[in-house]
């Protein structure tokens, strides 16, 4: 009997709905359904389901839970568990995360489909940061490619095997920009710069979502974390953030603006607070800047828990108070604070929260979950037989290789000591992450198996014409919990050190590999110290005593302060953390059978007390003093103000050489362009890629300037000893800036065009923008 009702109130629901839609053309037949999904059309969808919805089940719509119950184990009876599954056959849950596999996703789709009221489909969220199981570099090694349209096929890859396994939506991109490499998560963006960190968020966003929502090989996307995460005080995961409108609306904003703009369908808020205001309950952030001013009309999920941390925050006396908060801000969603589910009701009744926020919220998600066409086949990500066929495919591994070798960065080559000899060398391989399956993979990459990954061990022994002798030297980190590595470092056994030493003193050439294990930078994993975790220091100095013939081969998911390293050792190569194919790329770069071509996306500093160090600083009063012996002045007493590895900063197997930069014209008005040309050429034997960057500095302006900004670069590739003319264009809108008006604009006056490989490394001229 219980049956038939049910199926009786989803006969009721279709019949009803296909009348209502029967008015704009569309057939809404059953669960197969033939129907346009232009906007116009959309929007009709939307409002005919939700005519027919409830305050509970547009409440529920605006509920996200966690994975709570093993589909194949016994019905949850009590707690918390319970009471889920409950909300879920009721029609209370919007969508889930962390639920993965197209038997388990169809299980769950199947309850919200067939046995709720209204037979509204869930969202399926899961962490999807740089691959599902096939693992692509992290995304700020990706960044250090430069390289958009592999950085859109990684994403296309991730998606299409998220897809494969029930995934509709991934939390990505983090397009926060940092200056802090204390903070862990740097390793999941794509660096300190709003340009390139806006091309590379568009590239992902168009990666994931393809060119077709409703395609079986695509997931939403999410920008995230909106906005300053990024810029946490003192490098501390979930600190305060205390950031001028300027710099808000000039570095941190550019990357999500660029989002909207690409038509990405999700955001997500951020733990931090601005202004004193927590970024969940932030008005300002969501409903004035995104929802108003860049007319976003997609939805807003919190982070997670995100809703009632502003409890702890101060900002909400209990979860009743935040939810309120959140919701009149323009949180759409809430992830797993269960404050909407238990308060909204309650909150409309009292007059706390108009309803009319809540059907803006709940029209919304049902736009997207349209759009993505889960109205027209809920169960288009469960087919088992095609994720069997899809997960781990040749193609991705092919993929995740490509971008893996185009992420690699030369830091230093004295003496040609790279690109070893593939023949007749005897070569010791020192280091514990040069044997680590685990930890290529990085952090944020839960969908992976643990010991997936090719070492470096085994891409090396692929060039067989070498003798390669191993050691470890000393362990990196040491403990590990259920979910995830312990941050406890090895900072005592040393036992490994005299092998290391004596298969260095027999070798021709060391390789040692060296940095930080893959789950020492992320979420949670701020460092004050920025030098190599452990011993690796004091074992690398030690194998430096018995043979100079050293490559330093880095893994590591944020810049490090290796002063002694660029002093010392010969050639330094920047591996990061590269995912499934690490070992293969890296053995690649090292044997010379791949040209490396990536530039730093991140400033490398001296040391940890430069921390923020970036390239495009304010000049400041005092830059300099004319008086030699003056210390009144912007600097250290006891180091430089120079970086370490400058921001683009990258080297080649080919040199590269910069001349004869020239403009058009010396005057620029609006809508006029300058044209920029300058002369690359190849001055070596071997072909090779360099990434061309193009800085402004704006002299005089409303606001003070950064004494240089990227505006422009191109990847351009040269035969041996070729030369090419390499031309830009200056129009006003590269000029724009949020000004002393508070408003984007360009301000006539005077500039600055500089042309180079890095930004510490460029030829200059100048020009004018007259305002007509």
């Amino acid at each position: 009997m219980i049956h038939f009702i049910m199926k009786f109130k989803q006969l009721q629901y279709i019949i009803i709905t296909s009348l209502i839609l029967l008015v704009t053309s569309c057939n809404f037949s059953n669960q197969k359904k033939t129907v346009s999904n232009k906007p116009d059309n959309i929007e009709a969808r939307v409002d005919s389901v939700f005519q027919l919805m409830t305050l509970d089940e547009k409440i529920g719509q605006m509920n996200q839970y966690n994975g709570f119950w093993e589909i194949t184990g016994p019905v949850p009876k009590e707690g918390q568990a319970a009471m889920k599954y409950e909300n879920l056959k009721k029609g209370l849950v919007g969508s889930m995360l962390n639920v993965k596999g197209a038997k388990e996703v169809y299980a769950l789709q199947k309850i919200a489909v067939e046995e709720t009221r209204l037979g509204i489909p869930l969202l399926f969220g899961f962490d999807v940061i740089h691959g599902y199981k096939t693992i692509s570099p992290i995304p700020l090694a990706e960044a250090a490619s430069w390289d958009i349209e592999a950085i859109q096929k990684s994403a296309e890859i991730a998606a299409e095997e998220a897809a494969a396994v029930g995934i509709n939506w991934t939390f990505a991109p983090m397009v926060d920009i940092s200056r802090d490499a204390r903070w862990g998560r740097v390793m999941e963006g794509a660096g300190e710069d709003p340009y390139l960190g806006s091309k590379i968020a568009e590239a992902r966003i168009k990666g994931f979502q393809g060119t077709d929502l409703t395609s079986k090989k695509t997931v939403l996307a999410c920008a995230k974390h909106f906005a300053g995460y990024g810029f946490a005080e003192s490098g501390r995961d979930y600190n305060t953030v205390d950031v001028s409108e300027a710099t808000l609306q000039n570095i941190i904003l550019p990357p999500f603006k660029a989002s909207v703009d690409v038509g990405v369908k999700t955001f997500m808020n951020s733990f931090n607070e601005l202004n004193g205001v927590p970024a969940t309950g932030n008005n300002y952030l969501q409903r004035e800047i995104l929802k108003k001013e860049w007319q976003f009309d997609g939805f807003i999920v919190s982070d997670w828990g995100s809703i009632n941390e502003m409890i702890a925050h101060g900002y909400a006396k209990d979860s009743k108070e935040a939810a309120e908060i959140a919701i009149n801000a323009g949180s759409d969603m809430d992830m797993e604070s269960y404050a909407y589910i238990d308060h909204l009701k309650i909150l409309i009744k009292e007059g706390k929260v108009e309803e009319k926020q809540i059907d803006d919220a709940v029209k919304r998600i049902l736009r997207v979950k349209f759009e993505l066409g889960l109205f027209d086949d809920p169960y288009k990500y469960c087919d088992e037989v095609y994720e069997e066929a899809t997960v781990g495919k040749k193609e991705f591994h092919e993929g995740v290789l490509d971008i893996a070798k185009k992420s690699i960065v030369l830091l230093k080559n004295e003496n040609k000591l790279l690109p070893l000899p593939k023949s007749g060398k005897k070569i010791a391989l020192i280091g514990a992450l040069a044997s680590d399956k685990t930890s290529p993979l990085g952090s944020w990459r839960i969908g992976a198996d643990d010991e997936s990954a090719i070492s470096v061990l085994e891409g090396m022994k692929q060039y067989k014409d070498n003798q390669l002798v191993y050691a470890k030297g000393t362990d990196v980190a040491i403990g590990r919990t259920q979910f995830m590595w312990e941050t406890k470092i090895n900072e005592t056994d040393s036992s490994g050190f005299n092998e290391a030493i004596t298969i260095a003193k027999q070798a021709d050439i060391v390789v040692m590999v060296l940095g930080e294990h893959g789950l020492q930078s992320g979420e949670g994993r701020s460092r004050t110290d920025l030098g190599l975790p452990g011993l690796q220091q004091q074992l690398l100095e030690a194998v430096y005593k018995v043979n100079k013939n050293i490559v330093l081969v880095l893994n590591n998911g944020r810049p490090l302060a290796i002063p002694w390293a660029k002093e010392n050792i010969p050639s330094i190569l920047e591996a990061w953390h590269l995912g499934t194919q690490s070992g293969n790329a890296i053995a690649e770069v090292l044997y010379g059978d791949y040209n490396p071509s990536g530039k730093l996306p991140m400033t490398f500093p001296k040391s940890v007390g430069q921390v923020p160090i970036y390239y495009n600083y304010k000049n400041t009063g005092r830059p300099t003093m004319n008086e030699p012996e003056s210390v009144f002045w912007s600097h250290y007493i006891d180091e430089e103000n120079t970086p370490l590895f400058a921001f683009g900063f990258g080297l080649s197997y080919s040199k590269f050489q910069y001349s004869n930069l020239k403009l058009d014209k010396t005057s620029v008005t609006n809508n006029e362009k300058i044209k920029v040309t300058i002369t690359l050429k190849n001055n070596s034997s071997l072909k090779g890629k360099e990434v061309v960057q193009l800085y402004i500095r704006d002299l005089v302006a409303s606001v003070t300037r950064p004494v240089k900004e990227l505006k422009d670069f191109k990847m351009v590739e040269l035969a041996a000893n070729e030369t090419k003319e390499i031309t830009f264009l200056i129009d006003e809108k590269m000029l724009a800036f949020y000004s002393g008006n508070s408003k984007w604009e360009t301000e006539p006056g005077g500039f600055k065009v500089f042309i180079g490989g890095s930004s510490d490394k460029t030829l200059e001229s100048n020009f004018k923008f007259v305002k007509k």
